[in-house]
């Protein structure tokens, strides 16, 4: 019996469609692509199934059952293991008697185990545990459940390390063979691979798989492939039903393909699947059904590839546009076992343990990104270079809905970059319906978060916010074309960290051009950006070259000099030579190594040529220069068409002689502010119009007139003391 998947196998559920994102993604949460489909299927009454065949295979994995059987497949072995698998394997009973009980407390259904876990000698322990003589600073600020979420992680990795190195090379959490899909300029490695013996981990997923089959009788099976990492096993599952099953179609979309499948040749691609889809897939796959469910002899495609006369072919022959967002419905989480997904935690990064711990929705603000101009970006593609916002309240709608169907109050927004004037009025509505939800988001670090949206977007429950600062050099910014200064960063992540929102930055090294100088000085400004408390998290990667970006498809402007390779399968990342000369990959390690270090408040008294072990130059940055920028920033004027919002508590009023008293209750404290009898009359009038839950909106300029009618110059009464204490208890201006 499998594990973890509480529904009855033996129950048919008929449909026309069974949607599946194949190993693996994520085991915290579904990857939200199905669902959107799914959802968009209802609206078009056209039935479907969605599989998460990651989490499900995981599942069967980690169990007693199935662990037992790898530990005998291990002995059977004769090959010498390390000592570390060899440890593992001799104490195989514990692990099996504990697996159970683990994988329950990941699921949030054995909390009680936390307190066990936390003992010292509750769960067996390998290699992977040997960091925890370096995390101890970390466990002072975790509380029992965190750090038995920890230790359980740990555990699992254990597990993982020995099944890499016994059962199956290819195996990891997130992504299964992931070497097979990235830069596979052609098909021969993955198909090689294909016509090897299927592995273990294969024989678990095809197990489940043919479980859905039998159960859903599906005409038509649709995978969505996100990242490199899921194409193997989709190719896997794909082969295995042309084989046993030859009358279902096979369609495949996602990101991978949309991606790195646009220069597509090889025929023998389908042989495992009919139909490769690009780009927004709702479309598509509606002509799709209609080829096959209603055999249409219309025969109307939309970025659809297609084998005919034995030859690929893109076919995208409809007249017909692609879906409007508000007409593609609420994603749609049911079939999905939402209580059996794990949450792990992953300490050395406060973003990546936010993204790993706890089941959030994935929804998305607008399709594709409103800046769309950063060279390195795919913004040629059409789900980057296509804006389409959705109104904040179908927004909010999509949200209640789907806590209704899941009942999860958390909600990843998968932007691009959210738009700064959307998040605005997204916070807005989520605090007028009193709904209390979690939400984090990624973004630009625009001019116009300033102090009050940041407080406002906290105020509705956003408690974090990535965004690419990228390269920390204005050089390289304006080359970028990222619409940001290093001073603009400084500020607005200031900003959002005053207001309790955690900030997690992009870092980018090796961008064409770049000097080692570039490279020292943009990490000694990260260094004073953690210094200063103003981004918590962060995380490096190097420069890559893709096709569809304006250097990909411009390198001469740029310095560079591509490889390019014969493509007749995957067509994205591209080799190059940089004029520069320099080997950016060198930077690598230490560039890691001084962050981690930074994210956790150590490291900021060593030269940041010293985390390096080759001779680099020293700085050119003066070490105070982050907190200058902060230091000399000008009041901003208030914009006329500002709107004044008010999101505290109604106040007390007291009467004191001549003044009015307004008792301000925080969720802290009370502020009291005095007043004029008069201007306070007038106050207590505004407050409650420009309450946000109040109809009537004013503007900045509105609300000065209305007070100069009456009582004189407001400047002096705006930036009172007074005033600036309501600010501060909830007076913004957004």
């Amino acid at each position: 019996m499998h594990h973890g998947i509480n529904e009855s196998f033996l129950d048919e559920i008929v449909r026309d469609l069974l949607l599946i994102t194949p190993p693996f993604t994520q085991l915290n949460t579904p990857y939200p692509a199905t669902s959107y489909l799914k959802g968009f299927l209802n609206t078009k009454g056209i039935t479907s199934f969605q599989v998460d065949l990651g989490i499900e295979v995981i599942l069967e994995i980690f169990s007693a059952y199935r662990l037992e059987s790898l530990f005998e497949l291990a002995e059977e072995n004769e090959d010498r293991f390390s000592d570390n698998s060899e440890r593992i394997i001799a104490l195989k009973s514990k692990y099996v008697s504990t697996i159970d009980a683990v994988i329950a407390f990941l699921q949030g259904k054995n909390n009680t185990l936390g307190r066990q876990i936390c003992s010292h000698d509750f769960l067996p322990q390998a290699s992977r545990f040997n960091e925890l003589e370096n995390l101890e600073w970390a466990f002072g600020n975790m509380g029992t459940m965190d750090k038995a979420k920890h230790l359980a992680t740990l555990y699992l990795e254990d597990l993982s390390d020995f099944i890499i190195e016994c059962i199956d090379d290819n195996f990891g959490f997130s992504r299964y063979a992931e070497r097979l899909g990235e830069s596979a300029n052609d098909f021969e490695e993955l198909y090689a691979e294909l016509n090897e013996h299927p592995t273990v981990i294969d024989k678990f997923t095809l197990f489940l798989l043919e479980e859905h089959i039998l159960k859903i009788k599906p005409k038509l099976v649709c995978f969505s492939v996100p990242f490199p990492g899921n194409l193997y096993s989709a190719f896997r599952c794909a082969q295995y039903i042309k084989e046993n099953y030859p009358e279902i179609k096979i369609a495949m979309g996602g990101g991978f393909p949309n991606t790195e499948l646009r220069s597509l040749t090889d025929r023998r691609v389908f042989e495992f699947f009919d139909f490769i889809t690009l780009d927004d897939g709702e479309l598509p796959i509606e002509l799709v059904y209609k080829n096959v469910i209603q055999e249409e002899e219309t025969q109307e495609f939309k970025r659809t590839f297609k084998l005919i006369d034995d030859k690929v072919e893109y076919l995208n022959t409809t007249l017909k546009s692609d879906y409007k967002q508000e007409d593609i419905g609420t994603p749609d989480y049911s079939d999905l076992p939402l209580t059996s997904y794990i949450s792990v935690i992953q300490i050395a990064n406060p973003m990546h343990s936010l993204w790993s711990d706890g089941r959030w929705n994935k929804l998305t603000m607008a399709h594709g990104c409103y800046w769309g101009k950063c060279t390195f970006c795919d913004i040629s593609l059409d789900y980057i270079k296509r804006y389409e916002p959705i109104a904040a309240k179908l927004l909010v709608d999509r949200m209640e809905e789907i806590i209704a169907q899941t009942g999860e109050y958390g909600f990843h927004f998968v932007d691009e970059a959210a738009p700064p004037a959307l998040m605005k009025s997204l916070a807005i509505e989520i605090i007028k319906r009193n709904l209390t939800v979690t939400w984090w988001t990624n973004i630009r670090f625009e001019k116009s978060f300033t102090q009050d949206l940041c407080f406002l977007l906290k105020a509705s429950g956003c408690i974090a916010v990535s965004g690419g600062l990228e390269v920390a050099s204005d050089r390289l910014l304006t080359l970028i074309d990222k619409g940001v200064t290093v001073e603009q960063v400084s500020r607005v992540t200031r900003n959002m960290t005053s207001a309790g929102i955690m900030v997690h930055s992009y870092l980018m090294y090796g961008y064409p051009t770049q000097t080692e100088q570039e490279t020292i000085d943009s990490l000694e400004m990260v260094r004073q950006l953690f210094e200063l408390g103003i981004i918590q998290s962060g995380f490096w990667h190097q420069f890559a070259l893709t096709t569809h970006s304006p250097i990909g498809k411009s390198p001469d402007e740029y310095g560079i000099t591509p490889i390019y390779k014969s493509i007749s399968f995957a067509d994205n990342d591209i080799q190059f030579t940089d004029r520069t000369g320099i080997d950016h990959a060198k930077f690598n390690d230490g560039l890691k190594k001084s962050l981690y270090n930074f994210m956790h408040d150590v490291g900021f008294d060593v030269p940041v040529n010293e985390w390096f072990d080759f001779k680099t130059p020293k700085t050119t940055i003066s070490n105070n220069l982050i907190e200058s920028y902060l230091a000399t920033e000008l009041m901003a004027m208030t914009r006329p068409n500002a709107k004044p919002i008010w999101i505290g508590a109604a106040p007390l009023i007291v009467n004191r002689h001549d003044q009015l008293v307004f008792k301000v209750m925080t969720n802290q404290d009370i502020i009291e502010i005095s007043f004029p009898v008069n201007e306070g009359n007038w106050l207590i009038e505004k407050l409650d119009a420009l309450s946000i839950h109040s109809e009537e909106v004013l503007t900045f300029n509105q609300l000065k007139d209305d007070f100069e009618l009456n009582f004189g110059d407001f400047e002096p009464f705006w930036y009172s003391k007074e005033i600036v204490k309501l600010r501060e208890s909830g007076l913004l201006l957004a």
